[in-house]
């Protein structure tokens, strides 16, 4: 058994005292990879990406002190490598992309003593390289809105062409600008901004087609002219703010009866809508109707009231521009009282009479030697004593006349007394 034990032991203290030796050993998911670039970019133009060995728990980890401690490996073909800078806990890499494509790009940190050790931390990141002009188009007007996305007609707009090149790969470049604004309008510029101003309300897409060209020496070809070109577009919705809302409808109205409003918005939709009917014309509260959706400049209102009274109709609008209010006065008669049906007919009768007493008054004029005794008076006359009467509080003369003259002649209270002469 002793023989047996020996190569054990020995082996047991050999590791004990190759222990010390050993690289210190950090333990992973304690730290993390932020990369930052300044991709995309064109063909040709030198890319830049920077790795920053963070703690993960937002660094209340301490980091060594030692600014050697880390070793940053980096993968980046086929990117060409034009540079690398190293820091204590980052480290900065520039390539060239000859050819267009997405190319992952990793990298990972060890210890600089054991580099062959499992990774502290690890990222990768996907660079674009294209082999267009890279950029943006941005859209400004003169006044700030709550809505960066819609924009006012008859209001200047500012167009923008943004180019993206941190590497100033396009320095030596000269540029020409083919606007589009969508509405029927062209222009060519070599200033990459333009101010335009559209009079129609809709939806209209600004195009860009952007051209550089630059004088480059090569070694096979010579000095050369080299172009590169880019298109680019942005999606505008011009719309007009929301002046007014127009209110069409009956100020007078029966209990019981459907009522319908005609609201028309002088603005562009899409609208939000909100009504309530008040005993007062007074600004809606905050969530005191329910809003509804509008797609079209006119809606079109219903309601049956059931009490009488004055009501009003507050109205509240609003488009992605402006908002306004409006208000409506109603009165509301209950059903039993109809002023408004016996207007009518009480204005003819009465027209009807004066009429008839005039053209009365005309005939008794033009045939008073031909009329015929008669005990009793004319039909007509009868007629309208019967009718009439309880609407006339005072007759005219003329009509007085008339009756007088179309009785018979009454006889005398006492007879003559003949008389004989003897």
């Amino acid at each position: 058994m002793a023989p047996a034990l020996c190569p054990r032991v020995s082996r047991i203290l050999c590791l004990a005292c190759l222990l010390p030796l050993a690289p210190a050993v950090v333990a992973t998911g304690l730290y993390e990879l932020h990369l930052v670039t300044d991709s995309p970019a064109t063909t040709g133009a030198e890319v830049t990406i920077t790795a920053s060995l963070v703690a993960s728990d937002n660094g209340s980890l301490d980091l060594p002190t030692d600014t050697h401690f880390y070793h940053f490996h980096w993968i980046h073909a086929p990117l060409l490598l034009t540079g690398k800078t190293e820091e204590a806990f980052s480290s900065t890499i520039r390539a060239v992309g000859t050819a267009p494509g997405d190319f992952p790009v990793s990298v990972w940190v060890t210890t600089a003593d054991c580099r062959m050790c499992q990774p502290v931390a690890r990222s990768l990141v996907v660079l674009s390289v294209t082999e267009f002009i890279v950029g943006n188009l941005a859209v400004t007007q003169n006044m700030s809105l709550p809505w960066p996305s819609s924009y006012l007609t008859k209001t200047v707009l500012k167009v923008s062409f943004l180019r993206h090149d941190p590497s100033n790969f396009f320095q030596a470049a000269s540029f020409l600008y083919s606007w589009d604004f969508g509405d029927g309008t062209q222009m060519v510029t070599e200033d990459p901004v333009v101010y335009y101003n559209y009079s129609l309300i809709g939806t209209f897409t600004v195009k860009l087609k952007v051209v550089a060209e630059w004088e480059q020496t090569t070694p096979d070809a010579g000095k050369g002219v080299m172009q590169k070109t880019g298109d680019f577009s942005a999606s505008l919705k011009l719309q007009e703010t929301l002046r007014g809302i127009q209110v069409l409808g009956p100020n007078q109205i029966q209990t019981f009866q459907k009522m319908t409003v005609t609201l028309n918005f002088l603005g562009s939709p899409p609208l939000t809508v909100c009504w309530r009917l008040k005993p007062e014309c007074l600004p809606l509260e905050e969530r005191e109707c329910h809003p509804v959706s509008v797609a079209s400049t006119a809606y079109n209102l219903t309601h049956v009231f059931r009490d009488a009274g004055d009501y009003c109709f507050s109205i509240w609008a609003e488009n992605v521009v402006s908002e306004t209010h409006q208000y409506h006065r109603v009165q509301v008669w209950p059903s039993s009282i109809r002023p408004a049906v016996f207007a009518f007919p009480c204005a003819t009768l009465i027209t009807m009479m004066l009429a008839f007493i005039m053209y009365m008054a005309l005939r008794t004029a033009a045939h008073q030697k031909d009329m015929v005794e008669n005990p009793e008076p004319p039909a007509g006359v009868k007629c309208c004593q019967t009718c009439c009467g309880p609407f006339l509080l005072e007759a005219p003369s003329e009509y007085l006349e008339v009756v007088r003259e179309s009785h018979g002649l009454l006889p005398p209270l006492y007879k003559s007394v003949k008389t004989y002469t003897v």
